[in-house]
């Protein structure tokens, strides 16, 4: 016997067009597929959702990321959508969209009040619920990564049992709850507008054992994980080791990470900026991200200037070179002013 989930997913499915101009509307129909730019309803055509079964025995309803790689269901879509907290919270806004009734325990115990879909309230709400870094599974996890050196005001904290909703690629008995790194999303006034999760293995100190240990939610476009204020000078980059493992060297210069290449491309500049550094990875979405800034960014006079790691990313630097060698890399690759300032 199928799972209520799992019902409720075929029946998405089987209205997945309908699914994605709700959920999705910010894309198109083309052919067989629904193009948007990912999960949270940016413009593009990164993500493609599979509208019908095809031939080659593709189902309906599945999508993949091409950008990140990613891929799931169409609850995932309505989760990502709606920045849902929990699961629950999405079968909810399933059952609604398909007018579904309640299951049967709904109606004895009613769900509390939640975050209104589409806002970023219920990030807000797992930001609150977290607790601070020191001693946790998530500093020793940095700490395995070479980032020792964190700050009170970083927007880092830790959640002990934060839930996971496994995708098709995990095992079936993987654990609904893992502890967690969660970093602060926010806007240039400083409001959380997003979060960002990384699951964590208590054992291990690493990255959790499952298919997705990355994953964020909330309002994610124009916004960052925001190390330090905004300054004339500031770098910015994808990954949030990437940029935390910079700022070991540099822990005078602030910094944005923007948590993906496309999101990186899309973020929002302060009025005081004046010259930006690209943390870029030395990958193709790098390499995009960095044509994109450079192009914004020369219609408001910022210069930017490419940051080159010499191990794919600089949290790879760090582990491999150390923090000398990884300060020698760094040092002829800024201007002469921040040079001085920085070294």
């Amino acid at each position: 016997m199928s799972s209520p989930a799992s019902e409720i997913a075929r029946r998405l499915a089987d209205n997945a067009e309908a699914v994605c101009r709700r959920y999705l509307s910010r894309g198109r129909r083309e052919g067989h597929y629904w193009m948007v730019g990912d999960v949270r309803n940016t413009p593009g055509r990164s993500l493609y959702v599979r509208l019908s079964a095809s031939g080659d025995g593709g189902p309906a309803g599945k999508w993949t990321d091409a950008a990140s790689g990613d891929h799931g269901d169409l609850l995932d879509i309505i989760a990502a959508s709606c920045g849902h907290a929990s699961f629950r919270d999405t079968l909810e806004e399933a059952r609604h969209f398909l007018s579904l009734p309640p299951p049967p325990d709904a109606l004895r115990n009613p769900a509390p009040a939640r975050a209104a879909s589409g806002s970023p309230e219920a990030a807000r709400r797992l930001w609150a619920a977290s607790k601070p870094m020191l001693n946790s599974v998530g500093q020793a996890y940095l700490a395995g990564r070479s980032i020792t050196d964190l700050l009170l005001s970083d927007p880092l904290r830790f959640h002990p049992h934060c839930f996971y909703r496994p995708s098709e690629d995990d095992a079936p008995d993987v654990r609904a709850a893992w502890p967690a790194m969660i970093a602060a999303v926010t806007d240039l006034d400083g409001m959380v507008t997003g979060i960002h999760r990384t699951w964590l293995d208590p054992e291990t100190k690493d990255k959790a054992p499952v298919a997705c240990p990355r994953r964020a939610m909330g309002h994610l476009l124009g916004h960052g994980v925001r190390l330090g204020a905004a300054a004339p000078v500031m770098a910015a980059g994808e990954g949030l080791e990437t940029m935390l493992s910079l700022r070991q060297i540099l822990p005078g210069l602030s910094l944005i990470a923007g948590l993906s290449g496309a999101h990186l491309a899309a973020i929002a500049f302060p009025d005081a900026l004046e010259r930006l550094y690209i943390a870029r990875d030395d990958d193709p979405a790098g390499a995009i991200a960095l044509a994109t800034l450079r192009e914004r960014a020369s219609e408001r006079g910022i210069e930017v200037c490419p940051l080159e790691p010499r191990h794919g990313d600089f949290n790879g630097d760090l582990q491999t070179l150390g923090r000398n060698a990884m300060a020698a890399s760094l040092r002829p690759q800024l201007v002469a002013a921040d040079r001085v300032k920085h070294f």
